[in-house]
């Protein structure tokens, strides 16, 4: 019984992800940055509120401190380059006849996410935010054994200015819903942030049999500077090449 309420849940918060996608990926870039500033805004505002939560769940005092102060500041680190990463990872191509050739960034759809398992709210921010900067929507599987900043995080979202549906969090078992993230034909990537090498193996398998990107992020700290780059947004974008003719000048100019 478990198991279908499972699924039914994984499959609710597809569609929902799959239903948000179009208007989120085409707000302005640096509507997305204000959006995930006030996110972080909300979470400073509950900072006490989250260092609690991750006390009841066995953290230090300093420990939890830490954790929430860095959420924070990758939630602004993944604000800022909502409108800038366009511009490092596009390019003007050389072309051999009368055409500019662009290549530009775009964001893949539909983005499953499994969060670590040992940090309750770090693993959330760590893993949705390159996502959701970039344009995607997702469906995040938050931590089994510490899942109660996931609610508090739920709610943060819920009260901020994301549209409904951009982020779909779930609570359960990585064992039991990994195969619905790798087999659902309506998510475009998984990204896994674990380190169980047959749930690995069994999320390759399946992907290779849809065609779906994997991105398994398990060696960098996620306490580390390393855990945050815009290489993680890019991660997660299609790149779009488009030509465009170019006017031939002295035909214009003859026209005055």
């Amino acid at each position: 019984m478990g198991n279908f309420q499972e699924q039914n849940q994984e499959r609710n918060a597809e569609v929902a992800a799959r239903s948000a996608f179009g208007g989120w990926s085409s707000r302005a870039a640096f509507n997305r940055g204000q959006i995930l500033y006030r996110i972080a805004e909300m979470l400073e505002g509950r900072k006490d509120q989250f260092v609690a939560e991750l006390v009841l769940q066995g953290s230090t005092s300093v420990a939890a401190k830490t954790e929430v102060e860095l959420s924070i500041d990758r939630m602004v680190y993944y604000s800022g380059w909502c409108d800038k990463f366009q511009q490092v990872f596009s390019a003007v191509n050389p072309v051999a006849s009368s055409h500019f050739n662009f290549s530009v960034p775009e964001p893949m759809g539909v983005v499953a996410i499994i969060a670590d398992e040992n940090t309750s709210l770090l693993g959330l921010v760590t893993a949705i935010a390159p996502a959701i900067a970039g344009g995607n929507t997702c469906v995040v599987l938050a931590s089994e054994s510490k899942p109660l900043c996931a609610v508090t995080f739920a709610e943060v979202l819920n009260t901020s200015d994301l549209p409904g549906g951009v982020v779909n969090i779930l609570t359960g078992s990585s064992a039991e819903l990994h195969p619905y993230f790798s087999n659902h034909m309506d998510v475009n990537a998984v990204v896994y942030y674990r380190n169980d090498k047959a749930e690995i193996k069994a999320i390759k398998e399946n992907a290779s049999l849809n065609v779906k990107r994997v991105f398994i992020y398990n060696k960098i700290s996620l306490l580390s500077e390393q855990s945050q780059t815009p290489y993680y947004i890019s991660d997660l974008q299609e790149i779009k090449t488009t030509w465009h003719p170019i006017e031939n000048i002295g035909a214009a100019k003859s026209g005055y």
